[in-house]
């Protein structure tokens, strides 16, 4: 894997996480004695990942300061700045696409922690996307999407899992991405703001995503709880 580049999503206002996110954005939020986004860094390091994109908006100047050309880890950071509101997770991927290449990618949510381990992610896909799925927590009962026997990722099932925030990305899953995500508000800005759900849900039709069930630990960092409690954990 050692091609391989990787996205981290960084520009979320991290709205549920007020005061914590007033002045500091989300993913520099400490869990254990360093930064949420450390932690990836330190995995993909690891992974024998060299370049990395972190998309940023919400206090866009704060990352920099804090991470740096990313040389520590060994990485060489760029920061894909997507203006003062996010482009949300399709649109911020498109943008960073400059940066990605041509080849599959890693992305990951800087607003999340797991023990996954980055090295079970596959090195070739035959179809667009490969996602990371994991139990349904009790803020996402109903799930996201359902993973069949066959390793394929559909839309709905029977039983639905929640989606990581981790997976490997195609960017031919973007060729026909405006036909796709339609006239939704913002895709007609510039640079464009859409989701990426849309685009993952056409592949899944056209049996073009696959996944795998991770069942360590994994949170969402979605509140100042589930910080503490995480913050907890890993210091204990």
């Amino acid at each position: 894997m050692n091609a391989l580049k990787a996205l981290i999503f960084a520009a979320g206002k991290g709205e549920r996480m007020r005061p914590l996110t007033e002045h500091t954005p989300k993913p520099l939020l400490a869990v254990g004695g360093k930064p949420l986004i450390v932690w990836h860094l330190e995995k993909l390091a690891a992974l024998g990942v060299r370049e990395v994109v972190v998309n940023t908006s919400w206090l866009a100047d704060r990352f920099a300061p804090a991470l740096g050309d990313g040389a520590r880890w060994g990485l060489r950071l760029h920061y894909s700045y997507e203006g003062a509101e996010p482009l949300e997770t399709g649109g911020g991927m498109l943008q960073a696409l400059s940066f990605l290449g041509e080849a599959p990618f890693l992305a990951i949510n800087g607003d999340i922690w797991t023990d996954f381990d980055l090295a079970r992610l596959p090195t070739a896909m035959p179809g667009l996307a490969h996602l990371v799925m994991v139990d349904n927590p009790g803020h996402n009962g109903r799930g996201d999407f359902a993973l069949r026997d066959d390793g394929t990722v559909q839309s709905d099932g029977a039983e639905k899992l929640t989606f990581a925030g981790i997976g490997v990305y195609a960017p031919a899953l973007f060729a026909d991405w405006r036909t796709v995500i339609g006239a939704v508000p913002g895709v007609e800005q510039a640079p464009p703001k859409f989701k990426l759900a849309p685009l993952l849900r056409a592949a899944m039709g056209r049996g073009q995503v696959s996944g795998e069930h991770h069942r360590g630990r994994w949170t969402d960092v979605g509140t100042p709880e589930r910080l503490a409690e995480l913050d907890a954990t890993l210091t204990s």
